[in-house]
């Protein structure tokens, strides 16, 4: 027969696998609760730019009527002449990456991006979020203050 000793380690031993089987399934399910969270920011961004869409008002095609192209000569979205950039008419990609950007308003590293975006993080992941990274910094949208690092651009608003 174990000794009052030897049962109480026994037992000791038993909660603590409990207890690590539960800091493991915690440590699972926050992080599957931080993607859906990052899912659902990226979803309400996506619902308000498409009411933003759909509460523009339309405006004919210049010379649609004159070339016999376009469908009634309406234009869903109006580019102005200064070319400011419509974030509406980017790729889903680049909507992603702007909506993480203005949600977290964090400064991030290229990696960081793939991995908050459920990418892969290898070298050729990485450079192409790099690539898309700077061509976001040309055109004003986000800012690069420091060689690897990228922020929202403070001085672009609207978006």
């Amino acid at each position: 027969m174990p000794s009052l000793m030897e049962a109480l380690e026994a037992r000791r031993a038993e909660v603590l696998g409990q207890a690590e089987r539960l800091r493991e399934q915690i440590a699972g399910l926050s992080e599957e609760l931080s993607r859906a969270e990052e899912r659902l920011a990226r979803l309400q961004i996506a619902r308000e730019t498409v009411e933003e869409v759909l509460a523009a008002p339309s405006s004919p095609v210049p010379d649609a009527d004159a070339g016999g192209g376009g469908v009634g000569g309406v234009a869903v979205a109006l580019v102005k002449a200064e070319a400011e950039l419509d974030v509406t008419v980017m790729s889903p990609e680049y909507r992603e990456i702007i909506a993480l950007f203005a949600t977290s308003g964090a400064v991030m590293r290229c990696k960081e991006v793939c991995q908050h975006l459920s990418l892969g993080t290898e070298p050729r992941h990485v450079e192409g979020m790099r690539s898309k990274l700077k061509r976001l910094v040309e055109r004003g949208i986000l800012a690069e203050p420091s060689s690897g690092l990228f922020k929202v651009d403070g001085r672009k608003q609207g978006w």
